[in-house]
């Protein structure tokens, strides 16, 4: 045992205060709103600010699930737009933990060797097929070049 031990435990030096930051590796985040603290003390002021994070992150949202058929990252999108809800709402950073918990676990499953070697394989197989099919359809119908000029 050291000095300092002794001298906190008989009452001399108060402990250090502990900082809730949530930010560290080792602590689950702090949940609850992230607005200024000006904003939190009025209620109505808080409520708009709610509404216009919610709004924000429901335009967003929106746009990435109109990117889902079109070209675009949608997903990404849409993780953007729940990570501007995260900000303000205790469910969004729920959903977002649950998320980035499945996706951790899918990529530790992913770099399984047999899982692995699995995917790499059939993905030959998807290949191979795909090569066979167009090898038939160009001896079949010919390949015809789209800049080429007929006569």
């Amino acid at each position: 045992m050291n000095a300092e031990s002794d001298e906190r435990r008989a009452g001399a030096v108060p402990p250090a205060p502990e900082v809730a930051t949530g930010e560290s590796a080792s602590e689950e985040p702090v949940f609850g709103s992230r607005a200024p603290q000006f904003i939190k003390r009025s209620r109505p002021l808080h409520l708009s600010w709610q509404v216009g994070v919610f709004v924000v992150g429901l335009a967003v949202v929106v746009a990435g699930i109109i990117m889902l058929p079109l070209p675009g990252p949608g997903w990404l999108v849409i993780f953007g737009g729940m990570a501007i809800w995260a900000t303000e709402f205790v469910w969004a950073q729920l959903v977002l933990r649950w998320t980035k918990r499945k996706v951790t676990e899918a990529a530790h499953r992913a770099l399984d060797p047999r899982v692995r070697k699995r995917n790499i394989i059939l993905t030959s197989i998807g290949l191979v097929i795909c090569a066979v099919a167009l090898t038939v359809y160009v001896w079949k119908f010919g390949l015809v070049m789209p800049w080429k000029i007929k006569e």
